[in-house]
């Protein structure tokens, strides 16, 4: 069985041998990252090795921050980016304390996206607006997963992280066919490469299976397109600004975000 005790040593060689690759190349975009890592990881962990209250906390902050970035994104009113907010949070609260009301509180958070644009009478944009809305709700909802996922949802993000580090400097240096046109950085030899690391990842930390295989290998990669597709039709680079050598929030997990609907569809 995994646990997050399991997990904290390679959490903490990653960040030391990444530290020292840092170092070395002396890029400070890098550099900058990597101390965003440094903060970030530790307090993660922190939070998983606190149990479900601590992983359902961990995925209410994404999930209001996620809905935020999301609405700015998709030019959504303020409105609208309060009740989706809500809307994510209520979702991530009932699978953590009443998942037998898991269905009635998501189709609440839907029926209320509906009414902000019904409410205010807006005939130009208001299908627009909703559409985006409840796009937001079922990708971001897969956050509830956190809390009984606990440890395996913190290997799966190790794995999907190494999986977009790979698939990066890999796809850099072997080239080959694009991807897809929404990423055009991104190689299939980038992919597969990504891919074949992120589920060794998944072996060495003892969490391989092959639903969590298929979610590194295809969820983590449709993850990064489906924000990709977002990004370019808002004509943005990052989902944010506010994290440092990252951009937004969403920028950081969208890859899981695809891994985690996978992974809950298979299991």
């Amino acid at each position: 069985m995994i646990t997050v005790a399991s997990l904290a040593p390679y959490l903490g060689g990653a960040l030391v041998l990444g530290g020292i690759a840092v170092a070395v190349s002396r890029r400070r975009e890098l550099l900058i990252r990597w101390c965003a890592w440094a903060v970030g990881v530790p307090l993660i962990t922190a939070a998983f090795w606190w149990g479900r209250p601590g992983a359902a906390v961990v995925a209410l902050a994404a999930g209001v921050v996620a809905a935020l970035e999301f609405g700015a994104l998709l030019r959504l009113t303020r409105t609208d980016r309060a009740v989706l907010a809500a809307a994510v949070a209520g979702v991530i609260l009932a699978a953590w304390l009443e998942p037998g009301q898991l269905l009635r509180v998501a189709a609440a958070g839907a029926l209320a996206m509906a009414a902000v644009p019904l409410l205010s009478g807006d005939a130009d944009d208001g299908l627009r607006r909703l559409g985006s809305g409840l796009l937001g709700l079922a990708w971001l909802s897969v956050l509830a997963a956190l809390p009984s996922l606990g440890a395996t949802a913190l290997a799966l993000f190790v794995a999907v992280s190494a999986a977009d580090i790979v698939a990066y400097f890999a796809g850099q240096r072997l080239g080959g066919p694009h991807l897809s046109p929404l990423s055009p950085a991104k190689r299939w030899s980038g992919t597969l490469a990504g891919a074949a690391a992120g589920i060794g990842v998944l072996a060495v930390l003892s969490a391989l299976s092959w639903p969590m295989a298929v979610a590194v290998a295809v969820g983590g990669p449709a993850g990064d397109l489906l924000e990709s597709m977002i990004k370019r039709g808002a004509r943005v680079k990052d989902s944010g600004s506010w994290l440092a050598g990252a951009g937004g929030l969403l920028d950081r997990i969208d890859s899981l975000l695809g891994a985690l609907a996978i992974l809950l569809v298979l299991s």
